[in-house]
């Protein structure tokens, strides 16, 4: 499920897992400094049905490797920023970004649960002024060009209208 901001991605993900039993896979970072991302988050928490467990691993391919029943991944573009910073990308530490890359994409491919993936289509608009900027758009154009070509089905979202691709 790739969409820009605002563009219903997440929603759109989440009503196609049963209200009753799914794990959803919150990738985001708490940063206790920052209102805004808290009131996104807490936003995100509020509409997930009370059947669903929420679960923050510190290994995400990992975590899909032992996944069972329905899963939600919301979203690897904030899962890409965390490993981008852990990696220190920002000051040349691609190579471990690329490996944690390529060990998310082998998971997909392997993971025995129901997986619908979110994230961030950065790729459609201007190219970015900073050097990080266009870092991260980049990343996440090869990582979720990787994924597409791993999953059996691929939908974008515009203006809050899925607009299936594969």
């Amino acid at each position: 499920m790739l969409g820009g901001a605002r563009s219903g991605k997440s929603a759109h993900a989440e009503g196609l897992l049963p209200a009753d039993d799914a794990t959803y896979v919150a990738t985001a970072r708490l940063d206790p400094d920052d209102a805004e991302w808290r009131q996104r988050i807490a936003a995100h928490v509020a509409r997930r049905p009370p059947g669903w467990r929420t679960v923050e691993p510190t290994d995400l391919p990992g975590f899909l490797g032992r996944a069972r029943g329905p899963v939600i991944v919301d979203d690897l573009a904030t899962w890409l920023t965390g490993v981008m910073d852990d990696y220190d990308a920002w000051h040349g530490g691609l190579d471990g970004v690329r490996g944690e890359c390529d060990r998310l994409v082998e998971a997909v491919t392997d993971c025995p649960a129901q997986l619908v993936l979110v994230s961030a289509e950065v790729g459609l608009g201007v190219v970015p002024a900073t050097r990080s900027g266009r870092l991260f758009r980049d990343q996440l154009g090869t990582l979720n060009a990787d994924l597409a070509q791993r999953c059996a089905e691929v939908v974008l979202l515009v203006a809050g209208i899925p607009l299936r691709l594969r």
